[in-house]
C-alpha cells in the first residue's frame, strides 16, 4: 500500500476529540504527514509550501472552506476525507469541478444523534424535562402531575420528519421488538421517500400535515437546504394537538423560531430543543424561561470518544483510497441537493 501526502486540516478542538495516540499512529501508517502534520488556517507559509505536495486532505470541525483560490494552491489534490458529517461549509462548487473525492462520516454521526432521540422520545412521553422545570419551583407540591396529560410511553403515536440516516436509524430504535416503547404507530413525512422501505422499517409514510396532526411527539431529522427552512412554521405548529412534544435534533432553521416562541409561550404545546436558529438563541429569547421548553447546546451528534468513531470511518477511507479501492461514503455535488 503507497503511503499518499496527507494533511489534517481542523481546529484545535476537533483535533484533540477525534486524534488520540492510537488515531495519530494509524494515520501515520497510512499517510506520510511531513513536518507540519495539521493546519487550521491555508494562509500560513507553512500551509501554502504543504499544500502545494499535498494529495489528501483529513478535515474536519473548523476546517477552512475549499476555494477556488486554495485549489490553485494544491495542484497534487485528490481527495478529501472528513472526519465529521455534513461537508456544505467545507466544499465549494471548485472542488466538484476539479473532480475531487470527497468522503464524509455521516453515517457514524448519525448513531449518537439517534440514541439522544430515542431517549428523547421516552423522555417526552413522561414528560420528565418539563416536570423536572416545575419542580425547582413547586418543590414539596407535586400536584402539577395531573396537569401534564398522561405520563406514558404507550400507545404513542410517533412522527418522524425526515427519513434520513438518523430518522431510519429512530425508527428501527423504537420498533426492536421486547426494546422500544409499544408505540401505536409510527408515522414518516419525506417527500424523497420510499413507501415501501418505510413500511418495511416499520412505519408508515404520510404527508407532513397529517403526521403533524397525528402524532403525540414529532422528532425533526430533515436537513438543512433552501426547501426546508422554515419547514415547521406557525400553519404547521397549530397542527400540533395539544400537549405535542416537537424535538429538534436536526438543524435549528428547519423551525421558524419566532413561531415557535408564539406557540410554546401558549402552553399548548411542549418542545425539546438541541438545535436552535440562531444557535445560541440570543438571551432575550422566552424559550429559555418557558417551563414546558427544554434547550440543549447541540450536543446529540458526536462528542467526546463519539467522535472517534467517525475518525475510524475517515481512516477506513483514507486506507481504502490508498489501496487504489473504491469509497463507501462518497459525497457527489447531486447529493448536496437533498442532503445536509
Amino acid at each position: 500500500m503507497r503511503r499518499p501526502e496527507a494533511l489534517l486540516v481542523m481546529d484545535d478542538r476537533a483535533l484533540r476529540m477525534q486524534f488520540g495516540p492510537d488515531e495519530d499512529s494509524r494515520l501515520r501508517a497510512i499517510a506520510s504527514l511531513g513536518e507540519t502534520a495539521r493546519v487550521t488556517s491555508y494562509d500560513t507559509p507553512e500551509a501554502k509550501a504543504r499544500l502545494a505536495d499535498v494529495e489528501v486532505l483529513v478535515t474536519s470541525w473548523g476546517a477552512p472552506r475549499l476555494t477556488s483560490e486554495v485549489l490553485e494552491l494544491a495542484p497534487n489534490l485528490r481527495a478529501v476525507v472528513h472526519c465529521a458529517g455534513s461537508v456544505r461549509s467545507l466544499v465549494s462548487d471548485a472542488v466538484w469541478d476539479r473532480g475531487l473525492l470527497v468522503t464524509n462520516a455521516v453515517a457514524e454521526n448519525a448513531l449518537p444523534v439517534a440514541e439522544f432521540t430515542v431517549a428523547a422520545i421516552l423522555m417526552a412521553g413522561k414528560k420528565a424535562p418539563f416536570l423536572a422545570n416545575i419542580a425547582r419551583k413547586r418543590r414539596d407540591d407535586w400536584s402539577y402531575l395531573d396537569e401534564h396529560g398522561d405520563l406514558s410511553n404507550r400507545d404513542r403515536v410517533v412522527g418522524i420528519v425526515g427519513f434520513s440516516r438518523t430518522g431510519r436509524q429512530v425508527v428501527a430504535r423504537l420498533t426492536v421488538p421486547g426494546s422500544g416503547p409499544e408505540t401505536r404507530e409510527i408515522l414518516v413525512a419525506d417527500p424523497f421517500a420510499d413507501a415501501a422501505a418505510v413500511a418495511d422499517a416499520g412505519a408508515r409514510l404520510v404527508p407532513l400535515d397529517e403526521l403533524l396532526a397525528a402524532s403525540d411527539i414529532v422528532s425533526l431529522h430533515a436537513p438543512e437546504l433552501p426547501s426546508t427552512r422554515n419547514l415547521i412554521g406557525a400553519r404547521e405548529l397549530a397542527l400540533l394537538s395539544d400537549g405535542a412534544t416537537l424535538i429538534n435534533t436536526a438543524r435549528g432553521t428547519v423551525v421558524d423560531t419566532a413561531a415557535l416562541e408564539r406557540e410554546c409561550s401558549t402552553g399548548r404545546i411542549y418542545a425539546m430543543l438541541d438545535v436552535t436558529e440562531p444557535e445560541p438563541l440570543p438571551a432575550s429569547s422566552v424559550l429559555y424561561d418557558l417551563p414546558n421548553v427544554m434547550i440543549t447546546p447541540h450536543i446529540a451528534g458526536s462528542l467526546g470518544t463519539e467522535a472517534r468513531r467517525m475518525t475510524a470511518a475517515a481512516l477506513d477511507e483514507l486506507e481504502r483510497y490508498a489501496r487504489g479501492e473504491s469509497s463507501r461514503s462518497a459525497v457527489t455535488r447531486e447529493d448536496m441537493e437533498f442532503v445536509a
